[in-house]
């Protein structure tokens, strides 16, 4: 690689790790950077993965004042996001790019209508729990839905943290700063799972796993530091206007 195929992967990688921890979106950053550089789509996308699991675990230990008294959910959830990680990325190995990529734009569309409607679907389910508190931990539902996220997640990874922050923000009683922490931890794992597996049965490219590991290290603490500045509101916009760009890559390429 020359010298500005490097600055820009690392780069990429700064960025990712940002936007990662405040929205989870980097992978649409640093995917068409690889790509954009000759590298095969599915090797960029590997390495990406694998490169981007440091960046996920800064944004985590950045976020560790907000996962007070969350461990039990974490874990519990975490199973799902674990499980679901670890079948997308044997997705992503055996299937056609397209057997999945058809309804990635439909999942983020879902998941931002979500996140648009969470405050009132929110005051609704708080309401109908009065009687009948649900677990900390959120309903079956919660789990069954951070699994679907985490197959996705394994799968390609793009924009995960939108449909997963509207699942925690409508499944648990938490502020959106707490559900930012939980979201990180979670997609974390997800990375996690699918960079394992890659690692063991598919072409990674460590040049620039190298690059972007430690670029998108130095992003996550960044991340933390704005992320945790956002008035609820504004992270809110934060995630709609991440995962429109999202959808715009995916509509137009």
């Amino acid at each position: 690689m020359s010298l500005g195929e490097i600055t820009a992967i690392f780069l990429a990688g700064i960025a990712a790790g940002t936007i990662n921890t405040v929205v989870g979106s980097g992978t649409l950053i640093t995917f068409p950077t690889l790509l954009a550089f000759g590298v095969p789509p599915v090797t960029a996308n590997v390495s990406n993965t694998v490169g981007l699991v440091p960046g996920s675990v800064s944004g985590a230990i950045g976020y560790r004042r907000e996962l007070a008294g969350q461990r039990s959910r974490v874990l519990r959830l975490g199973s799902a996001s674990l499980v679901g990680g670890l079948l997308g990325g044997v997705l992503l190995l055996v299937l056609p790019s397209a057997a999945f990529d058809a309804i990635v734009p439909a999942l983020i569309a879902i998941g931002l209508l979500l996140v648009v409607l969470q405050p009132a679907i929110s005051r609704r389910v708080a309401e109908r729990s009065t009687s009948r508190p649900a677990p900390s931990h959120g309903s079956l539902w919660v789990w069954v839905l951070v699994f679907v996220t985490g197959v996705y997640g394994g799968y390609f990874g793009a924009a995960q943290g939108v449909p997963l922050m509207a699942v925690l923000g409508i499944g648990l009683q938490e502020t959106m700063q707490r559900n930012n922490a939980t979201k990180n931890v979670l997609a974390g794992i997800v990375n996690a799972v699918a960079a394992l597996l890659f690692i063991f049965v598919a072409h990674v490219d460590w040049g620039v796993v190298a690059l972007i590991a430690v670029g998108s290290t130095i992003g996550g603490q960044l991340g933390a530091r704005v992320g945790r500045r956002l008035p609820p509101l504004a992270l809110r916009i934060v995630i709609v206007v991440v995962g429109l760009a999202a959808l715009a890559r995916f509509a137009f390429g």
